[in-house]
Order: structure tokens, then sequence, then C-alpha cells
């Protein structure tokens, strides 16, 4: 279930994040497919595997490419899965409600989510095919975002303020 969840609002933001820059509807679209993406189906789940099926996460280490990733997540991740997945989760969590906020709030839940797919790059070929169309996405939406941040500003002030 997640993972078609993961399909649909990542696909949802991806198209979204193409018309952002010129529609208002699209940015809202694709922010709250990306708050719920990381907020339900990101934190959430994590969540609930982390009390279901904790040895899960040991494995994913060892899926990169890179010796020092898998040897460090074997090291300390694995050895220490409550304290990094929880952290996990309070990322994820996070960077969604930032997300779904909105303003300036938004942009820095953008920033987040940016960092975080940078750092899956190094976790496996395959993440790959969702980590870089999805910086894509998240840079054209954090591009709209602060493109029409003073349009909003000032719409909410009034003319004449």
């Amino acid at each position: 279930m997640e993972k078609v969840m993961w399909l649909v609002l990542g696909a949802t933001v991806m198209v979204a994040s193409l018309r952002a820059d010129r529609s208002q509807r699209a940015r809202l679209v694709a922010r709250i497919a990306l708050g719920v993406l990381f907020l339900v189906f990101g934190a959430m789940v994590n969540a609930i595997y982390l009390v279901t099926d904790w040895d899960s996460f040991g494995a994913f280490g060892e899926m990169s490419q890179f010796a020092f990733v898998r040897d460090t997540w074997a090291s300390l991740v694995a050895t220490n899965t409550g304290l990094f997945i929880g952290l996990l989760i309070a990322g994820e969590a996070t960077a969604g409600i930032l997300v779904l906020s909105g303003g300036r709030r938004m942009q820095a839940g953008l920033v987040m989510l940016m960092a975080f797919h940078l750092g899956l790059l190094f976790f496996g070929w395959w993440l790959w095919l969702y980590a870089v169309p999805i910086l894509g996405a998240l840079s054209l939406l954090l591009r709209a975002e602060l493109r029409h941040e003073p349009q909003q500003a000032t719409r909410l002030a009034g003319p004449g303020s």
C-alpha cells in the first residue's frame, strides 16, 4: 500500500511542480501531496515498521554501491536503530508539517527534503530512479514558491499597505 501511495503522491508532486510557476492551484496540489507523502507515508509508516519490523532497517544500508555507506550503516545505524530511525521519523514528520504549513516554513521543508533526497543517492543506483526526478520537482516547486512569495505577501497586506 505505501509503495503505491509513494508512486501516486510522488507522481502528483512531479506533475504539479511542472505547472507550479504558473498556477497557484498546482502549487497547492504539490504542497498537499508532498506533505501527506512525508507525514503519513514517510514518518507514520516508518514508525509502524520500527515497532513491527525493526530488522528491516538493517538491510537498507546493504544496498549501497559504496562500501563506506554499507560499513557505516552496519556499524552505526543498524546497532542503534531506535535512535537513528527515530531521527528519520522526526525529520520526515517535521518536513511534512513544514511543507503543509506553506510560506517560508514550506520553503524550509523543501530544503530539508532536497537534502534528504541527495542523501538517498548514496544508498543504491535504483534510488536514483526516484530521487533525481523528485529533486527536480522539489527544485521547481521551491523556485515557484520563491517567485510568488512577494505577490502572496502583497495580496495578504491589501492595497495601500
